[in-house]
């Protein structure tokens, strides 16, 4: 430990190394790594406080009170803490500034009980100055924020604990509802279920390639494109113009808007090919651009997943590195406030950078308008009075971190720069359609003359994307068609969510803080409720189920507004405005006409809600009509599509498996007739095995497809088999049928007799050979055998004595060509693990380089299943990607991601040799009086363990 009297506690190892450097000696800096305590799980209460404890961690009836745990992974911390405490004489809380970082100092004061004085430290950034002047402007720890984080953690608690219940009972175990979470689930099914629902129009227009007439062999060069607007009296139909039922809309139908379908286009294109276009009107107008604000967490998230491709999750941890050490200001901020300093620091940046006429006339300071925004004083910027620029930091950073720093560099040079200028022309023509009147086409253009800040925001920036320049013309010239195309388009359904655009979403709606946004959308990704295809969020069947139910049952806790109403309220506790007591009475215990202000207040709380819920028909809420009698039901084992207008010979719906890769939108009434057709057909019949006169069948099962040999008795039995619902309450009595697994090389469809029968005949004999003993050095015979397992392919060797040994094969072709030569080879080579004796695999696919490591990328089939690698970083290749159909831009983003999370960390026991030998000791010692307590001791661990894991299922972050 450092000599010094004064210790500052801070959250990170990292952040107590960069702030240890800037203080020196005289100042101890240590980590709490987070919390040091927190909620306990009801398992983790004592018997004597089980009463007022034991649901929650929380007593409802006195005031919400909460039961706070010190983690068993953190006892050796606090007493670390306590350790260094005891030399110093001043104690200082350098957390985080937000509420959670006011949280975390309040429970070390309360952890650590210290008899020095204390003092809160507060700063934005992690630079020698910011630190230094935070340890002149000390407060104490304050306590309206507190209220308010421990008035969050509670209501979570509560909700989680309260609702989760009724997943489990009605959709599945294991499932958890969350304040935040559910809602934003909600939004991505709400979304999902307009795609499905969404009905596509179609509606043509032409394109037209105007020139000059003086043009001659620069007509390609010289020439601009025209789209057509109208015919005659009426305007053509755009996108805008239909529902969503691909109908057109009230006010286009109204007007009469022209829907041009494809021979009328084509005919028209036809027509006007010979014609002249005149200039009848140009409409020129000045173009200015302003600089967008600096960086807040949502903008950041948003503007990262738009241009980066980084997920909300790799977006905040490359953020807390870069703030960790000291290289951005605080990275939690609703504030688009830059400070003075900052404003010196981006105009310095900007002469330095681009010169002095582009920056702005005055400095700019932006006004933060998110309804909200409570905790931070700045936005995120570049950290010090000087920014480093990203090229010298390019050693110094990992990728993703360069990435983003130079993100907020830019953003923050640019909020300091000028104005974007230039003109904006339109340009409208026309040209005679013959009997279908005139036909009016308009093209507009827009030209840059001063770039101002979009010189900053680099190459491919998203605000650079202006339409091209229009060649000089005057009303009246004259211009012939170098072509006119006809063009079909068809209107498209809402996009779905991705998670820059769901961060923008739930900031607009006031859903959740910016801060909670990546924890929330990995959470629901986590829970199986959402899954990425690209980039885009896709709600899972069992997320249609969970967010039914709860629309049905608990309306109110998964309503946008409320929850907004809920946030407001966190933020009133957090201002001293309102008392977290109160506001968690209203919610638990509702608001009768009694304690409620006028007859809107008064509402029931999730108590009485939960109390009375009646029955809930489990089928109903599992169940999503698809149409046509199709309907997709949320089983135990996972969704899968019946037919109910289709019974097969039991009087059962013919059902099929649900391919992971199809999204919920994707299954249309003729999508699910096709799965239903192909996967819920039925066997299908190979011919006769010649040696039994037993049927051959190619079936598709749980694990995948099979050939089965069903005997004449078999036969008969199954005909003589009851139907209805006698069959599905019938015992299944006599012989299986005889199966084999499909090699991984054969496709059902295709599969013949010859070589089901080859299956069918496994094991097969390869011979007798003499086997050795490696330890002894003795010979036997032993009979080999060929198999195909679980596992692959292999050999069975079975000694004369019973004993037997295995190798495996290379690939399952062998199995039938393998001769005694080799499977004596085999055998005389020594036995290693079982992923190292066949030769490696050729990958599945060569994606190509990495950008941020540099190394060819490639996926492959592992022993755990298909994977992405670079030769160092592996990840597993998500479910809802095949490895021919994910695209190497979402691969390299996948391993970016790993790459930036770190080796996983292993769980396991880790104990002490200390505590070890203390155990021997006392198990010598005390091995006479436990016996007779074994039995009652034994009980009590399982019904402890049952608890425990019970409890820890329940438990969610929102």
């Amino acid at each position: 430990m450092a000599s010094g009297n004064k210790l500052v506690i801070v959250e990170s190892p990292t952040k107590a190394k960069k702030i240890g450097g800037y203080l020196g000696k005289g100042y101890t800096v240590m980590a709490s790594v987070g919390h040091i305590r927190d909620l306990a799980q009801p398992s983790q209460i004592p018997a004597s406080q089980k009463k007022a404890y034991g649901k929650f961690g929380v007593d409802v009836n006195d005031g919400f009170k909460p039961y706070y745990i010190v983690d068993d992974k953190k006892k050796h911390t606090v007493s670390e803490l306590k350790k260094a405490l005891k030399n110093a004489d001043e104690l200082y809380l350098a957390t985080d500034e937000d509420r959670e970082g006011e949280a975390i100092a309040w429970h070390l004061v309360q952890t650590l009980k210290p008899k020095v004085p204390v003092k809160r430290m507060v700063f934005h950034e992690i630079t020698p100055e910011a630190i230094k002047n935070s340890l002149m402007h000390t407060r104490d720890v304050d306590a309206h924020m507190v209220d308010a984080q421990e008035t969050r953690r509670v209501l979570d608690r509560l909700y989680g604990y309260e609702l989760s219940p009724v997943l489990w009972r009605k959709v599945g175990p294991g499932l958890s509802a969350g304040r935040v979470q559910s809602v934003a689930t909600r939004l991505i099914v709400e979304r999902e279920r307009e795609r499905m629902a969404f009905v596509k129009a179609s509606y043509w227009d032409l394109l037209a390639r105007l020139v000059q007439e003086d043009a001659g062999e620069s007509a390609s060069s010289n020439g601009f494109q025209a789209r057509m607007i109208g015919l005659g009296e009426q305007r053509l139909a755009v996108s805008k113009d239909f529902t969503s039922e691909g109908k057109l809309t009230q006010a286009a139908a109204k007007e009469q808007v022209l829907q041009l379908d494809e021979q009328h286009a084509r005919n028209l294109a036809e027509t006007l090919k010979d014609q002249d276009f005149t200039v009848t009107g140009m409409e020129t107008k000045p173009y200015r651009r302003r600089p967008q604000p600096p960086f807040t967490t949502s903008t950041l998230q948003q503007t990262a997943g738009n241009r980066l491709g980084m997920s909300s999750r790799a977006t905040m941890r490359a953020a807390q590195g870069l703030y960790e050490n000291g290289f951005i200001t605080y990275m939690r901020t609703d504030s688009v406030t830059l400070s003075q300093e900052a404003i010196a620091a981006a105009r310095k940046g900007v002469e330095r950078e681009y010169g002095a006429e582009y920056l702005s006339a005055e400095s700019k300071q932006y006004v933060t308008k998110t309804a909200g925004a409570q905790e931070a004083h700045e936005c995120i910027r570049p950290a010090g009075s000087t920014f480093h620029r990203p090229q010298d930091l390019a050693d110094r950073l990992a990728p993703d971190q360069l990435k983003l720093y130079t993100l907020i560099w830019r953003r923050t040079l640019a909020s300091q720069m000028a104005d974007a200028t230039g003109s904006t022309a339109t340009i409208r023509l026309s040209a005679q359609a013959g009997k279908e009147g005139t036909a009016l086409f308009q093209a507009s253009g827009t030209v840059i003359k001063f770039p101002g800040f979009l010189k900053a925001m680099g190459a491919g920036s998203e605000q650079n994307d202006e339409g091209s320049s229009l060649p000089p013309v005057q009303q009246g010239d004259v211009l012939r068609a170098a072509s006119v195309d006809s063009e079909g388009h068809e209107t498209q359904p809402p996009a779905r969510y991705t998670e820059a655009s769901l961060v923008k979403t739930l900031e607009a709606k006031e859903i959740g803080r910016p801060s909670t946004y990546a924890s929330i959308i990995s959470t629901i990704i986590d829970r199986g409720y959402v899954y990425e295809r690209g980039r885009a969020l896709i709600p899972s069947w069992l997320a249609f189920s969970v967010v039914r139910l709860l629309e049905t049952n608990f309306p109110k806790y998964v309503d946008y507004q409320f929850t907004a109403q809920m946030e407001n309220g966190l933020d009133m506790i957090a201002h001293g405005k309102e008392r977290g007591k109160d506001w968690l009475t209203r919610f638990y215990f509702g608001s009768g006409p009694g304690a409620a202000q006028n007859a809107d207040q008064a509402h029931q709380g999730l108590q009485e809600q939960v109390a009375q819920l009646g029955d809930i028909d489990a089928r109903k809420i599992n169940t999503i009509e698809i149409g046509d009698g199709l309907q997709v039901r949320v089983g135990r084992y996972g969704p899968y599509l019946e037919d109910t207008a289709d019974l097969d010979a039991d009087g059962n719906p013919k059902r099929a498996s649900l391919p992971p890769t199809m999204a919920p939108d994707e299954l249309t009434v003729a999508a699910g007739h096709e799965l239903i057709a192909s996967n819920a057909g039925g066997p299908r019949q190979l011919g006769k095995d010649p040696q039994t006169g037993g049927r051959v069948e190619v079936r598709k099962g749980r694990f995948g497809p099979y050939v089965a040999l069903i005997s004449p008795e078999e036969e008969a039995s199954e005909q003589k088999k009851p139907t209805g619902k006698t069959a599905r309450t019938a015992k299944q009595t006599g012989p299986k049928p005889k199966m084999a697994s499909l090699f991984k090389t054969m496709d059902p469809d295709t599969v013949t007799l010859e070589d089901a029968l080859k299956l069918l005949s496994l094991p097969r004999t390869v011979g007798s050979i003499e086997l050795t003993d490696a330890k002894t050095g003795e010979t036997s015979q032993a009979t080999v055998t060929a198999s195909n397992g679980r596992y692959g392919p292999y050999l069975t060797a079975t000694k004369t004595d019973g004993g037997t040994e295995t190798r495996s094969l290379t690939d399952e072709g062998q199995i039938f060509t393998i001769d005694q030569a080799g499977a004596k080879a085999l055998f005389d080579q020594p036995k290693y693990g079982r992923r190292s004796r066949s030769a490696a695999k050729p990958p599945l696919r060569e994606l190509g380089t990495d950008p941020d490591s540099g190394k060819p990328v490639t996926i492959k089939d592992g022993f755990y299943g298909v994977y992405i690698t670079d030769g160092q970083t592996n990840r597993t290749l998500p479910k809802q990607y095949t490895a021919q159909s994910i695209e190497p831009e979402v691969a390299f983003r996948l391993l970016a991601e790993k790459r930036a999370a770190g080796p996983t960390k292993r769980r396991g026991r880790t104990t002490r040799k200390s505590t070890a030998r203390k155990s021997t000791t006392r198990k010598s010692a005390s091995s006479k009086s436990t016996a007779g307590k074994s039995a009652t001791r034994a009980r009590k661990t399982t019904k402890k363990t049952k608890t425990t894991r019970t409890s820890r299922t329940r438990e969610h972050q929102a």
